[in-house]
């Protein structure tokens, strides 16, 4: 039986929210009719039916389904919202403990020999948004950030950076125009400008060829860079800390191309 691309994808997504295959199916198999037995369950997921006995056992535990006990049994998926809410519960209840797991987890070797400086390579968009956040909200003095991409203005990121401190610079750079208005909406207590870094994402550059994405600059001392792979639209990034002053004032200075000096607040 052919299987319509978006009942894979909820299934997939099921398996990867915790479920097992026969599960998913079923669940998803389900949520395509009002009520069901075993048999048309079967027919319908292609799960082997005394397999489905089995996987309704599970969802029913999870609360994800319900069972009226007729002859032959019928069973139904609860409300979606009502079971989209349940797995979001049981989700971030697993990453709670996940965290409170590897927080407690024992160093086995520490090594405090490590260099200063170091530089770290990460991918994800999600992951390196993260990780800007992270450093954003740890930032003390000044923050710095380039954006050349209007996909990277992220709620998220407009909410984190709408939070930084009023006693802290908040500098953001653009390559455009309208980017630069839309920033200056969105986060009013930033000073803005349209950078002078056009290369970055210049006319000239082949739709093949890695552009860049973000940089930001954080009290001077740590950095990330982004990338966006065309091919792909996979962002990584490097990210490093601990740098001496000479590299922070280059950076700094490259970053802030097309600032006036006069609305620099560190000129």
């Amino acid at each position: 039986m052919d299987t319509p691309e978006n009942v894979e994808d909820a299934i997939e997504i099921l398996q990867q929210l915790g479920l097992k295959e026969y599960e998913a199916r079923c669940f998803v198999g389900l949520a395509r009719l009002n009520t069901g037995t075993a048999k048309r369950l079967s027919e319908i997921t292609e799960v082997p039916r005394t397999r489905v006995y089995d996987a309704i056992r599970v969802l029913e535990a999870q609360g994800l389904v319900e069972i009226q006990h007729s002859s032959p049994q019928q069973f139904r998926a609860v409300p979606l919202a009502e079971a989209t809410e349940t797995l979001r519960d049981q989700y971030e209840e697993r990453v709670e403990r996940l965290h409170d797991a590897l927080d407690t987890v024992e160093i086995v070797d520490e090594d405090d020999t490590s260099p200063v400086q170091q530089i770290w390579a990460m991918a994800g968009s999600d992951a390196i948004e993260n990780r800007a956040s992270e450093l954003i909200e740890r930032a003390s003095d000044e923050i710095v950030l380039v954006i050349t991409d209007e996909s990277l203005l992220t709620d998220e990121l407009v909410e984190t950076l709408n939070a930084v401190d009023d006693d802290i610079t908040l500098v953001i750079g653009t390559l455009t125009e309208p980017l630069q208005e839309k920033i200056q909406a969105a986060v009013p207590d930033a000073t803005t400008f349209i950078s002078g870094l056009e290369w970055l994402q210049g006319e000239d550059t082949a739709d093949d060829e890695t552009a860049v994405g973000r940089l930001l600059l954080v009290d001077r001392s740590t950095i990330l860079v982004s990338s966006i792979i065309p091919q792909t639209n996979q962002e990584q990034a490097i990210y490093g800390e601990g740098f001496g002053n000479g590299l922070i004032v280059i950076a700094r200075r490259l970053m802030a191309q097309g600032l006036v000096p006069g609305r620099d607040p560190q000129l």
